[in-house]
Parts: structure tokens; C-alpha cells; sequence
């Protein structure tokens, strides 16, 4: 079975520095939305790092775009994953999401 993944990071330096790597971190996030990979992402609030919902795929696969983050490459921030088997979802993601 191929998981989802949910992706809590934590910023690991002030905010000053986690917003110089943002237009960066956003071109990242929007190539991989492109390719149907993320479903959906935002910043915590308060703002201590963010989330993101990751579509199927493996483990692998998940751990090499995270390594392509600016935020992680730059040391601003780390992630936390947490590893699912959707079961349901809504009728308007059935065509990106699929159930195990």
C-alpha cells in the first residue's frame, strides 16, 4: 500500500531567516503542487512552522522532495511525518485522491 503523508514543520531558526527562503520555499511548494504531489499547505498559526498534506506515493519518493525544500536546505526548518492510509474523503478529491 502506498501511503499519504501529513508534514508538520517546525522552524528551526528565527523568523527573520525563515523569511528570506519563502518566495523559494513557495516556487517549491507550487512545482510539486503542479505535478499532483501536495494536496494542500499552510503556516501554522501561531506561526512556528507549517503543514502540508502530501498525496500517495512512497517513502522514498516523499524523503527526496523534502530534501529539494529551501527551508530545509538552509537549515530553517524540519519536518515531522506522519504516514496514513486515507480510508475516506471528500467527493471532490476523488479524481487526486486515492483510497487504500
Amino acid at each position: 500500500m502506498t501511503a499519504m503523508y501529513l508534514l508538520l514543520s517546525r522552524y528551526t531558526k528565527p523568523l527573520a531567516e525563515v523569511d528570506r527562503h519563502v518566495v523559494a520555499h513557495r516556487a517549491f511548494l507550487d512545482r510539486y503542487y503542479a505535478s499532483g504531489d501536495l494536496i494542500v499547505s499552510g503556516p501554522m498559526e501561531p506561526r512556528e512552522g507549517g503543514v502540508i498534506v502530501a498525496n500517495t506515493m512512497s517513502r522514498e519518493k516523499l524523503d527526496a522532495i523534502l530534501a529539494e525544500d529551501p527551508f530545509v536546505r538552509e537549515g530553517a526548518s524540519e519536518y515531522r511525518v506522519i504516514e496514513f492510509h486515507a480510508a475516506r474523503r471528500h467527493a471532490a478529491l476523488a479524481e487526486i485522491v486515492a483510497l487504500q
